[in-house]
């Protein structure tokens, strides 16, 4: 790991300075949220969909168990696609700019969820359903590869150093607001007559992502290059082939950003998709309550996610990070007991506070992924960073699901696979801050 860090101490150093003003990086912050935000609204229905609706449309020749079990499968494909996302989408953007990248994955992920939403299920045209399905969720999961390191490094190269906690976590906000408006849109559909829900409402949040498609495309064709992609381009210091050079010269540093970001993506899937289908599932609790309890915990992880953002601009990102899973790891047995309750307002409680706690690591994770790599090799970094873990705990849910028939359905096996991903982002938090690299800045 040390050589590593010298190669890119070196080469971070070739970059030069670049000038940054802070006028305009709260735009572009907001622009990169925007999408952000749809980007995860689209890639979290399919969460909720799989644990409710497409274990029951779309693999109805299978048991419940085996159904559920098939459709977190499915779920879990789109992760395994988010590393050949990263790859592709980080040459784009080290080589060609971070706008283009950003351009391309917002429109592929926008038409991948509403065609969802106009497919026939088994009942309609057999097997070609679950295959169409796992298709369009491969698509989602290549654009999504792209799309968050994207935005978190033109957000944060816009950004003044000291200030890149706060805009990190501007950016992070996309992920309650995503589910939010997930979960809420289920919410609504939820409403509906259980046959009517079954026929056509559970299509309508995917339809919705066509006209937000529109609206989040305006948005983002408003963004400007990033001003040290520019510098790059002036210099001529762009990487021939980024994520090779990642894999030869900062494999100490990738490792470090994967298991940074690890709680971050796993816990959150833990507390939203798997115990959505835990508690309905399994424990035989309302849908709607499950459902409901994550639009709480999105609520909360706003704020939660602005204050650590702050904090991470005084201690530093990869301490968050570290006391963010240390916390999570101590929560993770008392949270899975007030689920076991059945109580609704423990449910709900421990849904919000598992969030937020995982929340504490997830809000700065952006900023400490992207001072991990140097502006060549940056979005590359960081998307690959940030999607190997996704392709490692996409398939969380799954493990918890497959974990509960091992225990008879008890949540301690869940609860277990909580402490150890986070224990493991701790550990990456704690050399992640010590592994930092500071683009040099003018400040206008």
């Amino acid at each position: 790991m040390q050589a590593s860090e010298n190669v890119e101490q070196n080469v971070a150093a070739e970059s030069g300075p670049v000038k940054l003003g802070s006028h305009d990086a709260g735009r572009i912050a907001r622009a990169a949220f925007v999408g952000t935000a749809l980007e995860w609204y689209d890639y979290f229905l399919f969460g909720t969909a799989a644990a409710i609706v497409f274990n029951r449309l779309f693999f109805t020749t299978l048991d419940p168990g085996a159904a559920t079990l098939a459709a977190f499968a499915t779920f879990g494909v789109g992760f395994a696609a988010r590393p050949i996302g990263a790859v592709l989408f980080g040459y784009i953007g080290d080589r060609m700019g971070r706008r283009p990248a950003l351009l391309i994955t917002i429109v592929m992920i926008g038409v991948a969820t509403g065609l969802i939403g106009l497919l026939p299920d088994f009942g309609s045209i057999g097997l070609a359903a679950p295959i169409a399905l796992a298709v369009l969720r491969l698509v989602q999961g290549l654009a999504v590869g792209g799309e968050w390191g994207g935005a978190m490094t033109i957000a944060i190269e816009h950004a003044p150093i000291e200030q890149r906690g706060r805009y990190a976590a501007l950016v992070q906000i996309g992920s309650p607001v995503g589910t939010l408006m997930s979960s809420g849109a289920f919410a609504l559909v939820l409403l509906l007559p259980p046959s009517d829900f079954d026929a056509w409402g559970w299509r309508i949040p995917f339809l919705a992502a066509f006209p937000l498609l529109l609206v989040a495309l305006y948005i983002r064709l408003k963004v400007e290059e990033s001003p040290i992609f520019q510098d790059l381009v002036k210099l001529e210091n762009k990487a021939k082939i980024p994520a090779l050079d990642i894999f030869r010269h900062a494999w100490g540093r990738l490792l470090v950003a994967v298991a940074a970001a690890l709680l971050g993506v796993g816990g959150f899937y833990i507390m939203t998709t798997f115990v959505v289908s835990y508690g309905a599932n399994t424990l035989g609790l309302d849908r709607g309550l499950m459902v409901n309890s994550t639009l709480v915990a999105s609520v909360v992880q706003i704020p939660v996610t602005i204050l650590a953002g702050r904090l991470a601009e005084r201690v530093g990102p990869g301490r968050m990070v570290f006391w963010g899973a240390l916390a999570t790891a101590a929560g993770a047995f008392p949270l899975f007991w007030l689920i076991d309750s059945k109580n609704p307002a423990a449910v709900v409680l421990a849904v919000t506070l598992g969030i937020a706690l995982v929340t504490l690591a997830y809000a700065v994770t952006g900023a400490l992924l992207t001072e991990l790599f140097p502006p060549n090799l940056r979005y590359s970094g960081v998307a690959l960073g940030y999607n190997i873990a996704g392709a490692i705990t996409g398939f969380l849910p799954l493990i918890a699901i497959a974990l509960l028939a091992t225990s008879g359905g008890a949540s301690w096996t869940a609860a277990t696979l909580l402490i150890v991903i986070s224990l493991i982002t701790a550990v990456g938090g704690f050399f992640g801050e010590r592994l930092r690299v500071k683009d040099k800045e003018l400040v206008s």
